[in-house]
C-alpha cells in the first residue's frame, strides 16, 4: 500500500464503500472519505483494540463519537486500511472550552478501561514525547527546543493524579454541528491523567490559535493543573525532530512565560 495514495477500490468495496475515495482535509494527509465511510491507515494492534473499545462506548449529551467499520470478513483492517462512520460536523479550534468539555466527558465514558499493552512499544515522535514529558527517557542535549525544555522539565514536580486512557489530541478532532452533541474523532491513546488531555488543548489553543492567557487560567480548578500545563507544553515541544522555525519558538515561547 502507498501510506500517501487512495485506498484501492476492493479496500473500498470491503468496507462497503461504493464512491469514489476524496482525501479529506488535516492531520498528516492519509484519510479519505468515500461516501459515508472515512478510511484511514491502519495501525496493527492498536486499530483492533480502538474499535474494539469505540463500537460499545456509550455516547451522551456531552460527546458523540465516530463508528468504527468491519470489513466484509468481520476484520477491522483490509488491506492495511480502517474505515470508519462519518460523522457531521466541523472541527473549530477556536472553541477550545468547549473541546476541553467533550474531551472530559468522553474520558468519564471510559475511565474504567484497563491500560493497553500496545503503549509499551509505540515508538513515534508522540509517544516518545509523552515518556519525555512524564520522566520516562532523557533530553538528548541536540534536540531540537532542549533550551525550552530544559527550564520545562526542571520545574516537574511528582502528581498525585490519577492515570487512564485519555485523547491525547483533541482540539482538531471535536466535530462541531448545530443541534448534536460534539463529536470526539481520531482518538490518539494515551494513559495518563485526564487533566493532562485539557492541558495539551489549552497549549495548543495557546500556541496556535491565539487564545488568551484567560483559557490557562479559566482551567485552572483541574488538579495538578500546572504540573499538566508542564507536562503538555514539553510533549508538543519534544514531538519537533526538526530546529524549530521562529514562529514555534516564539508561540512556545509565550506559553512558557505564561506557565513557568
Amino acid at each position: 500500500m502507498d501510506r500517501f495514495g487512495a485506498p484501492s477500490p476492493a479496500v473500498l468495496s470491503s468496507f462497503g464503500a461504493h464512491d469514489a475515495a476524496v482525501p479529506l482535509p488535516g492531520g498528516q494527509g492519509t484519510t479519505w472519505r468515500a461516501g459515508g465511510v472515512v478510511l484511514k491507515p491502519a495501525a496493527s494492534a492498536e486499530t483492533a483494540w480502538r474499535a474494539g473499545v469505540l463500537r460499545h462506548v456509550s455516547e451522551d449529551a456531552g460527546f458523540r463519537v465516530a463508528r468504527p467499520l468491519p470489513a466484509a470478513d468481520g476484520s477491522w483492517s483490509k488491506g492495511g486500511w480502517e474505515a470508519w462512520a462519518l460523522v457531521g460536523g466541523a472541527p473549530d479550534p477556536h472553541r477550545a472550552d468547549d473541546v476541553v468539555r467533550a474531551g472530559e466527558a468522553f474520558h468519564v465514558a471510559i475511565a474504567g478501561l484497563p491500560r493497553p499493552h500496545f503503549l509499551d512499544v509505540r515508538d513515534h515522535p508522540w509517544a516518545r514525547a509523552d515518556r519525555l514529558a512524564w520522566g520516562e527517557r532523557e533530553l538528548t542535549p541536540d534536540a531540537p527546543g532542549a533550551d525550552l525544555l530544559t527550564p520545562l522539565l526542571a520545574a516537574r514536580e511528582p502528581v498525585s493524579v490519577p492515570a487512564q486512557l485519555v485523547h491525547g489530541d483533541l482540539l482538531g478532532n471535536v466535530l462541531f454541528a448545530p443541534g448534536r452533541p460534539p463529536a470526539v474523532i481520531d482518538w490518539a491513546p494515551y494513559w495518563r491523567p485526564a487533566a493532562w488531555a485539557s492541558a495539551v488543548v489549552v497549549v495548543d489553543a495557546v500556541c496556535w490559535w491565539g487564545a488568551e492567557r484567560s483559557l490557562v487560567e479559566r482551567w485552572s480548578h483541574l488538579p495538578q493543573w500546572r504540573q499538566m500545563l508542564v507536562r503538555a507544553l514539553v510533549f508538543r515541544i519534544a514531538t519537533h525532530s526538526e530546529p524549530l522555525t521562529t514562529a514555534e519558538r516564539d508561540a512556545y515561547a509565550k506559553a512558557c512565560a505564561w506557565v513557568l
